[in-house]
């Protein structure tokens, strides 16, 4: 008998996991997602990637804003009577009460290597800590956040021109595939959970949008870990003579300078340990994204010019 999966979920980073389960025959009964979003100015609503592959692959969705003291959702899911339930950025806390609606519990796909990076935005925050390293962990919900006991976690490297779109892609496609080793095993009582090593534990905060602002005085190694971090949202950015710029894209160099100086007229700044970084991509305040030789043709940012003088 085909076992009874709920899927929930919400950005891009899940689409791969559930059209992984589904084009291996696993019964999806239903799936759940954050509700659309209004766009800012309130033109447009927004439906999650999720919401928009279960109506392709028509799978029963359901968009409740919230799930706590939510009976009409407590009691769907509590009559669904499902094996197990998959959860990959959700975006919503599951209540205490729901944990045990499902024969097999509510398993998390967290993109970290856990106890390392709990949270709400691990893979941004492994990449500005300068991390070597990441993976994807497979893991119990508990009653607090990415505290469950592990089965399952698999390592990627991060290298040195990695940013925040390209590693949650690799990790992605790695859970895709590694779920399906896991499922069965899981669902079968074949597989052990181990509980974390809390002693160990590394937190992920939200990303807030002031954190995208450059300081020059910081090392170039963590100024690059910033931008490929926060890329492509929010970004990092600097203020220049009132104007804002977003550096979606720069390297490690070797120039050095007064901190925050225009090295030459290809945007080399140096920056606070006698190190500098290279700006290969850039987009000023309002303006499409450039390379940084079409940007300097138009800009009044010069050799010589300090960005600490914002």
């Amino acid at each position: 008998m085909l076992k009874k999966i709920i899927f929930m979920g919400t950005p891009f980073f899940a689409v791969p996991i559930l059209k992984s389960l589904y084009q291996n025959g696993y019964s999806v009964a239903v799936v759940y997602t954050q509700p659309p979003q209004k766009s800012q100015r309130g033109q447009k609503i927004n439906k999650s990637p999720i919401q928009g592959i279960s109506e392709v692959l028509k799978i029963e969705y359901r968009t409740p804003k919230s799930l706590k003291d939510n009976k009409e959702e407590y009691d769907y899911l509590k009559k669904l009577n499902a094996d197990i339930a998959i959860v990959v950025a959700y975006g919503q806390i599951i209540p205490k009460e729901y944990l045990n609606l499902v024969k097999k519990g509510f398993v998390n796909i967290h993109a970290s290597l856990l106890p390392k990076w709990r949270g709400a935005a691990p893979i941004q925050r492994s990449i500005m800590n300068l991390e070597k390293e990441t993976g994807v962990s497979i893991m119990k919900i508990a009653e607090k956040l990415d505290t469950g006991p592990i089965c399952s976690s698999y390592k990627i490297n991060i290298e040195t021109d990695d940013n925040s779109e390209t590693i949650a892609e690799k990790l992605s496609a790695l859970a895709a595939e590694k779920i399906l080793d896991n499922i069965d095993e899981i669902l079968e009582d074949k597989i052990e959970f181990k509980e974390q090593n809390h002693n160990k534990a590394t937190y992920a905060d939200k990303i807030e949008k002031t954190e995208g602002q450059i300081d020059w005085n910081k090392a170039a190694e963590n100024i690059v870990g910033k931008i490929n971090g926060l890329y492509p949202s929010p970004g990092a950015f600097f203020i220049y003579k009132g104007e804002r710029y977003k550096i979606l894209k720069a390297s490690l160099a070797h120039g050095a300078g007064r901190i925050g100086e225009v090295l030459d007229n290809y945007l080399e700044v140096s920056c606070g340990n006698k190190k500098s970084i290279k700006i290969l991509e850039i987009q000023r305040q309002g303006k499409r994204p450039q390379n940084i030789n079409e940007f300097m043709l138009g800009s009044h940012i010069k050799k010589g010019s300090n960005l600490n003088n914002a």
